[in-house]
């Protein structure tokens, strides 16, 4: 069964930095496309940056701040926060696209970590 982990959610001043791990378990062949989302109270989850075999992609509101990456070897993908701002705060999720077996896909989800931003 595949879990994914996240991590190193927690609560910072605006301007501070945080970075989120979120590892891939289970008895799996590869790990292929990563993305963060994140959801608010009282809103849609929505992504927030992506990390694929062509290159990386992020919201208009987190370009410049946040960088994400992958170790493919660990199985871990990671977001780099930088500049918070308060309306950073939410709960952020992992996804990644997973091959289980070479010919057999899954998408997986994490359970989410907290992240707040205070003023």
């Amino acid at each position: 069964q595949v879990q994914l982990v996240e991590s190193g959610g927690g609560s910072v001043q605006t301007g501070g930095s945080l970075t989120l791990s979120c590892a891939v378990s289970g008895s799996i062949f590869a790990v292929g496309n990563m993305a963060w989302y994140r959801q608010a109270p009282g809103s849609q989850r929505e992504l927030v940056a992506r990390i694929t075999a062509e290159g990386t992609n992020y919201a208009d509101s987190v370009k410049g701040r946040f960088t994400v990456s992958k170790d493919s070897a660990k199985r871990v993908g990671y977001l780099q926060m930088n500049s918070l701002k308060t309306e950073d705060t939410a709960a952020y999720y992992c996804n990644a696209d997973v091959w289980v077996t070479e010919v057999t896909p899954s998408n997986s989800w994490g359970q989410g970590t907290q992240v707040t931003v205070s003023s």
